[in-house]
């Protein structure tokens, strides 16, 4: 998949931290092994002056479902107002 995104290096090193940052709160030897796998797929980030990603992450931790608890939504925000203007363009309906 990884030709399809096209900020792949930028977009791999923010699940990468998402992963890093799981292990430092809930330790765990296999993730902390396939972050470390990961890491070795991923180029080097290319980040521009100026380069910002802005997400909101929700979870259900209070749900009794264990499958719901591990649920993880992130909504992408739009940094600046070109931004906006792009997502606004190419928006699923």
């Amino acid at each position: 998949m990884a030709p399809r995104i096209r900020n792949f290096p930028e977009w791999a090193r923010h699940v990468l931290h998402g992963i890093e940052s799981e292990v430092a709160r809930n330790p765990d030897d296999r993730l902390a092994a396939l972050h470390a796998e990961l890491c070795g797929y991923v180029p080097p980030a290319r980040l521009a002056p100026g380069y910002l990603l802005m997400t909101t992450i929700s979870s259900f931790a209070t749900a009794v479902d264990v499958t719901i608890s591990e649920l993880r939504l992130e909504a992408f925000l739009p940094a600046d107002a070109a931004t906006a203007a792009v997502l606004n363009r190419v928006r699923v309906a």
